[in-house]
């Protein structure tokens, strides 16, 4: 009897349905694993591998691919080329972790006691986060569940979390329900980063990620974008707006000298933030 059949079943022995739910996520996290180490997956490989019908993998896939974890194309599944940013928040903490302090302090020096602070899901702005009390009372807007967690309860901080659906790969609440609440709000000043930088565009790996950003950057009086220099030789799927949309950029000054000019030239408004920050 497969897997499928027994959850059609409705019977068994006590227990039954617990120890299906333990195995149907431990072939979800192998498949998730699997996806991102191969880069491709086809569904009658898999089916075949963990021997459970091509419906019960496409289950699966959909649940993975609502969480943000890969694609579901024709045939199979693709890893998402933003995989290799996701993970838990430790380790995107530690990418290029000296630079996200550095551009979180001069953020920091942005704001004002008493301004509504918006701030989205990127671990850069997390770094800033763990020093919004400094410059304290403060509102703080955020769909990230790390900044909500960090912040939930600290004294002088207001916290108004944006709900929706929850995607593990990003920690995070995305999508047009998030967007949805993003517009019931006013900030004074936006704090957010990007996953890459074509020329002078922002893009994102997923259209869910775009919708909230984009919903963000509408409702902020003031936008700042920070930015490390190794978002330049990056690739996004989805643009999100160029650079000019943003009040401010703080890059760090490992961005060689001929970009920052180029973008100067554009009108991109740059503050290049050093060691000594």
């Amino acid at each position: 009897m497969t897997e499928d059949d027994g959850a059609a079943s409705g019977g068994g022995t006590p227990g039954a349905g617990a120890r299906r739910e333990d195995i149907q996520h431990a072939r979800r996290q192998r498949i998730r694993e699997q996806v991102a180490a191969e880069g491709f997956v086809r569904t009658a490989a898999l089916a075949e591998e963990y021997a459970v019908s091509i419906m019960t993998i496409h289950r699966d896939l959909d649940v993975l691919q609502a969480q943000g974890w890969l694609r579901k194309v024709r045939g199979g599944a693709s890893s998402l080329p933003s995989l290799l940013f996701h993970g838990d928040i430790s380790e995107r903490m530690a990418a290029m972790n000296a630079t996200k302090r550095r551009l979180a302090r001069a953020a920091l020096r942005l704001l004002t006691p008493g301004q509504t602070v918006m701030i989205d899901e990127s671990t850069t702005c997390l770094a800033l986060a763990q020093h919004l009390t400094e410059r304290g009372p403060l509102t703080v807007i955020s769909n990230f569940l790390p900044v909500i967690k960090l912040l939930a309860g600290e004294p002088g901080i207001t916290l108004l979390a944006l709900g929706g659906a929850y995607y593990p790969a990003y920690d995070a609440f995305l999508g047009p329900h998030t967007a949805d609440a993003v517009r019931s709000f006013r900030a004074d000043v936006l704090f957010m980063s990007t996953t890459a930088v074509t020329g002078d565009v922002c893009y994102h790996q997923s259209q869910e990620t775009v919708q909230v950003k984009r919903a963000l950057m509408d409702r902020a009086a003031r936008r700042v974008l920070l930015v490390d220099h190794t978002k330049f030789a990056r690739r996004g799927v989805y643009a999100l707006a160029p650079l000019t949309d943003f009040d401010t950029v703080l890059v760090d000054d490992a961005l060689p000298v001929a970009e920052l000019r180029r973008l100067r030239d554009l009108g991109v408004s740059v503050i290049t933030v050093g060691g000594g920050a």
